[in-house]
């Protein structure tokens, strides 16, 4: 016993902890109506209620039974939902007031049940799934005919085909099945006491269904699905408790499903095969170039088998090929299937003669494989109109293009103008490489049968034009006759393979276009960095492809809304959106011809990445089509990658979010600590000197005084220019400064921002150059203040005390420029952009300068004020290289006073 073997399954383990987080599901199974289902559940559920359990009916079927009766009178009933189909009131089991109820456990009878037009759901089985995953547990009955795999077995046997079915998974994944079983003796008797039907129906039923044959083959039916229930929960608990047993060995099984009618047949029939071996399996849909003149019925048929494989638990997959065994045979070698199962199709002599058949091919070809060929023998009771697997129209349209027989008689009419022309002087087995010429152009280019047309034509002119006067076989002189054969063999042979090389062409021809729309989407999708990109790429994508009316929508506030749609003012009627809705919230396809809300226009597709569902793909077919398994495949493929990069958008639209609230912590973090440091140093100086003087203020001598009184001053003028600062970069921050502009002369501006400097630039040099005729300029007075009185403050910060400060304003054919020179420590290259950045200071010798104050917000606010007004700043070095300059221009708007 290896390592893993004794190793408990943790597939079975996820399983299981997935289970627990929805409701119980109990089925009781009978072999056929009357054996005592509804009676055995409604007295299981009377001992749930005597435990105490919530209990209600969601919908029991009593059949005027007064046993049965009995037991339902009493128990808590949710009413039903009223419908109206066709005119006439109908009643269904109501989903949303019993999910609104929220009861322990549910009894819903006949599972397999067909809900009225109208319904969420089309099918009983799903309003159960949907029970379930809200948590409650359900007791429901089945009759063993309704299981999907046992279909056709149970046709045969009875010669009834049940429409009514249950996938096999439902079955499979409940909790408990109890079979309730009756001997068919006992049945009977019960059929004639009118304890299961009328008499009068009860006598058709004994004639037609409740035969004793049938009824012993049902009961063992169902014997059998109890017993291999069994069997799959003793194997899995011997997994899931790494219990040694003889497990069989891994194999596959793979069913192909081609261009006939018999698909679910052949599901089923996989179905029961793989269970047998305790294998996975597969269904394999191969397109050629025949999909495309099928019927619309046909289509569905396929698509509905994919579906009906895909719900019992199957993997489905679609490839494109003209040789279907060599596709068949690929496939299997790349996905190492063991056994193939294919049906045993009828054939039309034409085909039989043409090309092999289907499994022929594979018997041939399939060395090392187990092919199970299934006999699609309905005893009678298919449906004839199934086997119409062409369109009519598409034959006829086919048969008659106008333009493919002009186009035929052209050049056939040009080669006879050329083989007559020449015919005097060039023999006839020479003028056949014409006719061979024209054939093959026709069949290459433009049809099969228009191909073989002018095989027929062109040996009646070799004829004609070979014995003129007698039009017999014997006129045509030596080889004459040998040569008919030869355009005649040769064209066939032609043309079969023209045709052979130009369905093989569209097949690969559409498989490029659909390789290279999926490209294009992959390339377009990368390229999209915003949601509304991804969803606009989507939309488009799917609406050139399919043709359609497509929408996206997302998530907002705990509803769907459309984020893109094409056309542009495309909307979602009440149902659709609720269809939509349901989509969003269960993470399954629902809509248009589905089983979900099939009555809605739009199909919708969930976009989900992983386990999460981030929106909904609505489609609307513009001619009411079903999707092809191809279409299906394309769109769950596109699905997937929007989803990823919707998933992928949020990501980076959430680091940029977290980006930016670490910025703005940091700015955060900045701003207190500049604000208690550079607000606590001239408060604490103010405070201070205020205490020295107030305590000895008679002992201080009068020049002392006025020192220590100036010092007040100017940490007081020092704080408020701060306050002032921060009150500038709050507004400039949030949007809310607001600017008066009037014409102003620049030269009074700087004149009050050093009038306001004054304590600061005491006992330094102030050179200010400046013409004495100035232009006025538009401009907020109060804010230009603010930027000189920053810009000439921090020239003083950053240079020594003895070092004198230049300010040069000149009239320049842009505007006013406007130079503030200091010969401090200067600004590293690097760092001249940076400075003029929120908290930013620049790295200073604090040997040479001391400690410098300063939040490090006077140019960011001087670069938002000049910027407001038009202007530029930047930061240069100083004249002759020492120093800083700081160069201020603004735009001149107005004329010189």
């Amino acid at each position: 016993m290896t390592d893993n073997e004794k190793r408990p399954s943790p597939d079975l383990l996820l399983k299981e902890a997935k289970n627990e987080q929805v409701g119980k599901l109990k089925i009781f199974l009978g072999a056929a109506p009357g054996v005592g289902k509804t009676y055995a559940m409604l007295n299981a559920a009377r001992g749930r209620l005597n435990d105490g359990a919530d209990v209600v009916v969601g919908v029991v079927e009593t059949h005027q039974r007064s046993e049965t009766q009995a037991l339902a009178d009493g128990l808590d009933a949710v009413p039903k939902q009223k419908l109206d189909y066709r005119g006439l009131p109908f009643e269904e089991m109501d989903l949303d007031a019993i999910l609104k109820r929220r009861p322990k456990l549910v009894l819903v009878d006949e599972l397999a049940h067909t809900n009225i037009p109208g319904a969420r759901h089309t099918k009983r089985y799903q309003d159960v799934q949907e029970i379930l995953e809200a948590g409650i547990d359900v007791f429901t009955t089945l009759n063993v005919q309704h299981i999907e795999s046992l279909n056709d077995i149970v046709a045969r046997i009875t010669g009834v085909k049940v429409r009514e079915t249950v996938p096999d998974n439902i079955v499979q994944n409940a909790n408990a099945i109890e079979l309730i079983d009756l001997p068919p003796d006992e049945l009977l008797q019960r059929l004639k006491e009118g304890k299961v039907y009328i008499p009068e129906q009860a006598r058709l039923a004994i004639n037609r269904f409740f035969t004793p044959g049938n009824l012993t083959a049902l009961r063992e039916l169902a014997l059998r699905q109890a017993a291999e229930r069994v069997d799959e929960q003793m194997a899995n608990l011997m997994r899931r408790y790494a219990i040694a047993g003889p497990w069989p060995t891994s194999n596959r099984v793979m069913v192909c499903i081609v261009d006939d009618h018999q698909g679910a047949l052949l599901v089923r029939t996989a179905r029961r095969s793989a269970e047998r071996r305790q294998a996975s399996w597969i269904v394999l849909h191969v397109e050629t170039s025949r999909h495309r003149h099928m019927s619309e019925k046909a289509r569905e048929e396929i698509t509905q088998a994919m579906a009906l494989g895909e719900s019992m638990g199957a993997e489905t997959m679609t490839v494109t090929g003209e040789d279907v065994p060599t596709e068949i045979l690929r496939v299997a070698r790349e996905r190492n299937v063991s056994t193939i199962i294919v049906g045993k199709s009828r054939r039309s002599l034409w085909s039989k003669l043409t090309r092999p058949s289907v499994a022929t091919g594979l018997i041939k070809k399939g060395d090392g494989f187990d092919i199970l060929l299934v006999n699609n023998a309905d005893n009678g009771i298919r449906n004839p109109a199934s086997q119409r697997l062409w369109d009519d129209s598409e034959k006829q349209e086919k048969t008659f293009d106008i333009r493919a027989v002009l186009k035929t008689g052209f050049i056939l009419g040009l080669a006879s103008v050329l083989a007559v022309t020449l015919s005097p002087v060039v023999p006839l087995f020479l003028l056949s490489s014409i006719f061979l010429l024209a054939v093959l152009l026709v069949a290459l280019d433009i049809d099969f049968l228009l191909g073989l047309a002018a095989t027929a034509f062109s040996a009646g002119m070799l004829a004609l034009l070979g014995s003129p006067s007698e039009l017999s076989l014997s006129g045509l002189g030596e080889n004459g006759v040998e040569t008919l054969l030869f355009v005649l063999v040769f064209g066939g042979i032609v043309s079969f393979v023209a045709d052979h090389v130009h369905r093989q062409f569209k097949i690969t021809r559409h498989h490029a276009e659909r390789t290279q729309s999926l490209y294009d989407f992959t390339k377009s999708i990368a390229a999209a960095a915003t949601i509304d990109d991804v969803t606009q790429v989507t939309v488009r994508r799917v609406a050139i492809t399919l043709g359609a009316h497509v929408a996206v929508l997302l998530p907002k506030n705990e509803r769907l809304d459309i984020a893109a749609a094409i056309p542009a003012d495309l909307t979602l009627d009440t149902a659709s959106s609720a269809a939509m809705d349901w989509v969003w919230r269960h993470k399954k396809p629902a809509g248009f011809r589905s089983d979900t809300l099939p009555g809605t226009p739009f199909y919708g597709l969930p976009l989900q990445a992983g386990p999460n569902t981030l929106g909904v793909l609505a489609i609307r077919i513009k001619d009411g089509k079903a999707l092809t398994p191809a279409q299906n495949n394309f769109l769950l493929s596109l699905t997937y990658q929007a989803a990823s990069a919707i998933e992928r958008a949020t990501l980076v639209s959430d680091v940029t979010q977290a980006r930016l609230q670490t910025e703005v912590e940091r700015l955060r973090t900045s701003l207190l600590s500049s604000v208690s440091h550079d607000m606590r140093i001239p408060l604490d100086n103010i405070i201070l000197t205020s205490r020295n003087l107030t305590s000895d203020w008679k002992n201080i001598p009068p020049d002392q005084q006025y020192v220590l009184v100036s010092h007040i001053g100017q940490e007081s003028d020092r704080l408020d220019r701060f306050i002032e600062n921060f009150l500038d970069m709050t507004e400039l921050v949030t949007g809310n400064m607001r600017y008066v502009r009037t014409p102003t002369n620049l030269r009074s501006i700087i004149e009050l921002a050093l009038a306001r400097l004054s304590r600061c630039l005491k006992g330094r040099q102030v050179i200010f150059d400046c013409p004495d005729k100035l232009p006025l300029i538009p401009a907020d007075a109060n804010a230009l203040r603010r930027v000189f009185v920053n810009l000439i403050e921090n020239a003083c910060s950053y240079s020594m005390p003895d070092q004198p400060i230049s300010i040069l304003l000149r009239v320049e054919s842009d505007g006013l420029t406007v130079a503030v020179n200091d010969r401090g420590i200067g600004i590293p290259e690097n760092q001249r952009l940076r400075v003029f950045d929120m908290f930013y200071r620049i790295k200073k010798n604090t040997a040479v300068m001391g400690a410098i104050a300063g939040a490090g917000l006077g140019l960011s606010i001087c670069r938002g004020f000049v910027e407001a007004h038009g202007g530029t700043i930047s930061a240069q070095p100083g004249v002759d290289g020492v120093g800083t300059t700081i160069l201020v221009t603004l735009p001149i708007e107005i004329a010189s006073s």
